[in-house]
């Protein structure tokens, strides 16, 4: 998984056609920390198929405020430049699977 460095790096990544998890979280976020080995799992399963993203909402909080990203940890699912789903909290890797699989297939 890539982390995000600056506003324009996630700007650019948006507009790209493929399909895209954008996580945003936080180091010091127990949430986001039971998360990350699911989807560090889930990154290395889907190489080649999804992009996998993160952003630090701590280093980047207008990216935060932008995307309306409340309560995290949330993911963004993107394709063709568009959020097609999201997820936030914790949630069972089978739920992520799920909407990776509609994400390809979308």
């Amino acid at each position: 998984m890539k982390e995000i460095e600056n506003a324009k790096e996630l700007e650019n990544l948006l507009k790209k056609e493929h399909a895209i998890l954008i996580d945003f979280y936080a180091e010091t976020c127990p949430p986001c920390q039971t998360l990350m080995p699911i989807v560090e799992k889930l990154a290395g399963d889907y190489e080649g198929k999804v992009e996998f993203q993160k952003v630090d909402v701590h280093k980047f909080p207008d990216l935060r405020t932008k995307y309306q990203v409340g309560s995290i940890p949330t993911l963004f699912f993107v394709k063709k430049s568009e959020i097609v789903d999201k997820s936030v909290g914790v949630v069972p890797g089978s739920v992520l699977v799920e909407k990776l699989e509609s994400l390809i297939k979308a």
